[in-house]
């Protein structure tokens, strides 16, 4: 046993932030993660550790979707609080995350049709484009009171 801090312990998370509250799930399988509430904008955010890269030390493709998934699918339930589940992602990458950095993402609902949401989104290292893509996801129901965010600070992927 080691008395070493992890990445995650010792990284000075950026003023605004706080941990997501995931206490079970896939979710907290590959965080830790980190949500945004600012004035006009919702943002989620990770350190890429080393359970997040590939054998090149970036972050791998799969973490950078998922946590795109997170992110851009969040802009569904950020006027309301409705459970949702992905229908189909499109994604670009274009650049990589390295081991230590600190990434962001958010998404821009563009477009409702009855329960279906098109989101825009984007995932960035500070000036540094990683990923640009389009997201749809359908609302499965309203969330019970119990398990709203707002209302209980626990943060919950869509589905």
């Amino acid at each position: 046993m080691s008395d070493e801090l992890t990445p995650s312990q010792s990284h000075v998370i950026p003023e605004g932030y706080s941990l997501l509250n995931w206490h079970r799930g896939f979710g907290r399988q590959i965080g830790p993660l980190y949500e945004h509430n600012g004035p006009t904008e919702y943002r989620r955010a990770f350190l890429v550790e080393e359970h997040h890269t590939n054998g090149m030390m970036n972050a791998h493709g799969g973490m950078i979707m998922t946590f795109a998934d997170m992110a851009w699918g969040h802009a569904v339930s950020t006027s309301d609080s409705l459970w949702w589940v992905t229908v189909r992602m499109t994604c670009d990458f274009l650049s990589s995350a390295r081991l230590g950095e600190w990434v962001e993402g958010s998404g821009e609902v563009v477009l409702q049709q009855d329960d279906l949401y098109t989101v825009r989104g984007r995932i960035w290292c500070g000036d540094r484009t990683i990923m640009t893509g389009t997201g749809i996801f359908k609302v499965i129901e309203q969330r019970p009171i119990a398990a709203r965010p707002s209302l209980n600070k626990v943060s919950n992927h869509g589905g």
